[in-house]
């Protein structure tokens, strides 16, 4: 009888000295940790590309929004305003320029008009990229009286307008 008991304990012993605790290990959660590290290294710098990206089709509206104000200025008045003001913005800052967007707090572009003449017979607009903004492969976008689209960055244009 005493041999049966110290076998059944035995065997209860051997059990519960096998069975898995539940949970993570300190190595799996290391593991874990480290993957996710590396995708989120991955994807925040490309998350911010493609903001940069979107964020050009506002300085893009702008210009073409100015460009289309100063052909109609000069199609009354026979010359292109020097300020942006003269064409019907009113949210222009201090130094002539025009932040896009403008309905929120934080600007990416800053849109100014630059005469190409003293008689004001051709102009320029050019969107300068602001803050984080400036980060973007494409730069500054700019237009003339002349319709010509240019970008000056890295990229050099190509898949910029």
């Amino acid at each position: 009888m005493e041999h049966a008991m110290r076998i059944k304990s035995f065997r209860s012993r051997s059990t519960l000295a096998t069975r898995k605790p539940g949970g993570f290990t300190l190595i799996e959660l290391m593991i874990a940790v480290a993957i996710v590290a590396i995708l989120m290294a991955i994807a925040i710098p490309n998350y911010q590309n493609q903001v940069r990206k979107s964020r050009r089709t506002s300085a893009k509206t702008a210009l073409l929004d100015v460009a289309g104000r100063e052909e109609k200025y000069y199609a009354t008045n026979n010359n292109y305003p020097a300020s942006l003001s003269s064409v019907g913005y009113t949210n222009v800052d201090g130094s002539g320029a025009l932040q896009v967007p403008n309905n929120t707090n934080e600007d990416y572009y800053s849109v100014k008009i630059s005469l190409a003449t003293a008689p004001a017979t051709g102009f320029t607009a050019t969107a300068t990229p602001v803050g984080d903004q400036k980060k973007d492969s494409c730069g500054s976008f700019s237009v003339t009286d002349l319709g010509v689209q240019t970008a000056t960055g890295s990229t050099g244009g190509s898949g910029c307008w």
